[in-house]
């Protein structure tokens, strides 16, 4: 893969940008700053503020922020995590300063006019309900409040209805003035770039610019709350639904940790995209009890969480968690063989790079590695690192995190 360039502005902000032949750029801030940095009484803040960024800057007014790329068939999309918010476009090279400029403008200087968060607060609240009426999508967040629980990872990205029908300007002023901040952040680009005119373009758009510092700096990671001491439970709620959702998990590795490796081979063998995972292959291809199952994992820079999800009819689910029990038994008493680990390694790795050939998401995902860790994504180097992962390795792991007495159970019945 071609080489990163990478440069720092003399206001802090880093700058990455990955080189290829191709004439549509895909550009952006991502924004150190999520659902984990919220305060407990404004739950929903990170979300909020994304969706009313769009709504007016100290240049142009919230309809000159819609039509400034779609007038030259480009897109303009944002998101939020629980640890970044991520502001970006797809255009064409040529309208690269038109891109720089307004993602400039909507990050750092939106002014967010009451008038307009009062209309834009109501289609925020109408996102929250479409999410409570999907089960499926909802486990996953009350899930993560257990695991995390007391601890702001384990807030509702979106937040409550009735909390962001009252946040204000002056709301979104504090969350963003404190966060979204050029030293807080990273510009991230993937296309046919020249990277001094870059360079040029976002330094006139963020202040003075000296010289790219070198590339010892590091971000300084935002401190987070220290994690309370983690807690199996059980718990079985009654949402009156058709169908049965089921959640089975653990606390699991940081992004830190050298066991994270080994999980994310494993967890793809358990519960991954592919059909012949062994979770699909006992719920739903040998027995049809289940549309979907899966298990998955996510790392943070002081923890991480590890799952599984299926939705049965409500007479199946001990049945289910039976099968779920023997396939996580399986992985803790017998290792897995050379040839089912060759197997395991050579899947996971043409996974990932048929994924990179997505230049979208590969943009986001080396944008906020290099945000968060300062690292370059490397697919060489990952690919190293899963043919290094041993079966011990693997069953060490899966011994550690499936063990019965230590997953949490959250059963929507």
């Amino acid at each position: 893969m071609t080489s990163y360039k990478t440069a720092v502005l003399d206001n802090g902000l880093r700058i990455i940008v990955l080189p290829s032949a191709s004439s549509v750029v895909y550009c952006g801030y991502q924004i150190n700053a999520g659902t984990a940095n919220e305060e407990t009484d404004e739950e929903g803040i990170a979300h909020f503020c994304e969706h009313v960024s769009f709504k007016g800057t100290s240049k142009r007014t919230a309809l000159d922020v819609i039509n400034c790329l779609e007038q030259v068939g480009g897109d303009l999309n944002a998101f939020t995590t629980k640890t970044d918010t991520v502001y970006y476009s797809a255009i064409l090279k040529e309208h690269l300063p038109r891109a720089v400029d307004l993602l400039t403008d909507i990050v750092f200087h939106s002014i967010y006019p009451q008038k307009e968060i009062n209309k834009e607060v109501e289609v925020i609240c109408d996102e929250i309900e479409s999410y409570n009426d999907s089960p499926s999508e909802l486990i996953y967040d009350e899930f993560e409040n257990i695991i995390f629980r007391g601890h702001p990872l384990g807030h509702n990205i979106l937040g409550e209805a009735k909390r962001v029908r009252k946040f204000t300007t002056e709301d979104a002023l504090r969350f963003t003035q404190k966060y979204y901040r050029p030293e807080n952040a990273v510009f991230f680009a993937y296309g046919n770039i020249d990277f001094e005119q870059l360079l040029s373009l976002l330094s006139t758009e963020n202040g003075t610019f000296v010289t790219a510092k070198d590339d010892s700096w590091k971000p300084k990671e935002i401190s987070l709350p220290a994690l309370n001491a983690y807690e199996p439970q059980k718990i079985t709620v009654d949402k009156h639904t058709h169908q049965a959702h089921v959640m089975i998990g653990n606390r699991a590795y940081s992004v830190h940790d050298k066991r994270r490796m080994a999980l994310y081979l494993l967890n793809n063998i358990l519960g991954g995209s592919g059909m012949n995972a062994r979770l699909n292959l006992a719920l739903r291809e040998r027995r049809g009890l289940v549309y979907t199952v899966e298990s998955t994992m996510v790392s943070y820079s002081t923890t991480g969480i590890w799952s599984i999800y299926f939705g049965c009819d409500a007479e199946d689910i001990d049945e289910c968690k039976t099968l779920v029990r023997k396939e996580l038994d399986r992985f803790m008493s017998t290792p897995l063989t050379d040839a089912e680990l060759s197997v395991a390694k050579q899947q996971i790795k043409g996974q990932i790079g048929i994924a990179c050939d997505n230049r979208e998401n590969l943009a986001l995902d080396f944008g906020k590695v290099f945000l968060h860790y300062g690292w370059k994504k490397d697919i060489q180097a990952l690919y190293h690192d899963i043919d290094a992962i041993t079966a011990a390795e693997v069953q060490s792991v899966a011994q550690e995190l499936f063990d019965n007495k230590q997953l949490t159970e959250l059963i929507y019945a």
